[in-house]
């Protein structure tokens, strides 16, 4: 019953909720697509021509705004362990970024370093929110540590972070790795998320 009355209020919430309403009217597959049109709109990192990689991209509305905005001008590679429905002008690996036969294709793919890396990754959730955070800023340093060296050293990096006990020791790293280190929550996130993105850009020379 507990678990029926909870699924019932979900939907109810989706329902109510504006940017729920819109993704269905736009055709975007999340809502979490105007997250990513929000940040554009503050950090400017949409560029045409650019090879842009985003990460944990299933089911795919982070991976249609940059289809959106880069089109079939640059390159976009999407990569996640989960499925996902095929993009125009879109390449899809079905794979764990962080294994070594994927940075490698992915490498191939772009041909060199990417211009700019998205991530809306999250650990599955555990019921736990301090553990789930915990989880979820370990993904993001993972990014922060793949994009080191993958990223073009004038490149930009998106990544989400959760406000946490571990969220000013991956702060701190990020500072220490590049130049340029902003935090952003966007209006479409959920009020009683604990949810920020990270804009990083320019790596520190070493």
């Amino acid at each position: 019953m507990k678990k029926n009355k909870s699924s019932k209020n979900w939907i109810i919430k989706q329902h109510r909720d504006q940017y729920f309403k819109r993704s269905k009217i736009l055709g975007y597959r999340s809502r979490s697509a105007f997250k990513l049109i929000e940040l554009d709109k503050k950090f400017k990192f949409f560029k045409k021509k650019i090879n842009l990689l985003d990460i944990g991209s299933s089911p795919g509305g982070w991976s249609q705004v940059a289809q959106e905005k880069i089109q079939s001008t640059g390159k976009i590679i999407s990569v996640d362990i989960k499925d996902m429905e095929a993009i125009d002008n879109v390449h899809f690996i079905n794979a764990d970024f962080s294994k070594k036969e994927t940075i490698q294709k992915i490498s191939s793919l772009f041909e060199g370093k990417i211009d700019v890396i998205i991530s809306d990754m999250a650990a599955n959730t555990t019921g736990n929110k301090n553990l789930d955070c915990i989880r979820t800023n370990q993904l993001s340093l993972d990014v922060i540590k793949f994009s080191l060296k993958n990223l073009k050293n004038k490149g930009v990096l998106i990544v989400k972070l959760f406000m946490g006990e571990d969220f000013v020791e991956v702060k701190n790293f990020a500072k220490k790795k590049f130049k340029k280190v902003d935090f952003f929550k966007p209006k479409s996130s959920r009020d009683n998320s604990k949810e920020t993105y990270i804009h990083c850009s320019t790596i520190n020379s070493l």
